[in-house]
């Protein structure tokens, strides 16, 4: 059984992206985006839910943007342009769901910029 108390395991991670664990159909990945820091606008091809644990930041999915701060959970269909931005003075710190897998089993990214560019060399793959 894979157990987290999963607001204090967020809250210990400096990492920009770090999976916990990769099933079949999801993958449980924590982060962490620095102030004035940002995912970056992205789109997967997997349906993605994140719960806010601290911080505040902006949320801007398919043109809509909406503030989120600790307790609130957003979805992020398929298909759908999305960003998260740390407009607050700490650490913007969540969890999220991926279905299927969108990272690596076990990658683990310090910055965005590591993980960008593991992403672009093809080193970031799911599992197939």
């Amino acid at each position: 059984m894979e157990h987290y108390v999963i607001a204090t395991v967020a809250e210990q991670s400096s990492d920009f992206r770090r999976v916990l664990w990769t099933g079949k159909h999801t993958q449980l990945v924590i982060m962490t985006v620095p102030a004035g820091g940002e995912i970056g606008a992205e789109i997967h091809h997997v349906d993605q839910i994140l719960t806010f644990v601290s911080g505040v930041g902006k949320a801007i999915i398919g043109g809509e943007t909406r503030t989120v701060q600790q307790g609130d959970l957003v979805i992020v269909p398929a298909g759908v342009q999305h960003n998260f931005v740390n407009d607050g003075p700490n650490p913007l710190v969540l969890h999220t769901v991926y279905g299927p897998p969108e990272h690596a089993d076990g990658a683990v990214h310090k910055t965005k910029e590591e993980g960008d560019a593991l992403e672009e060399a093809g080193l970031d793959n799911p599992p197939a």
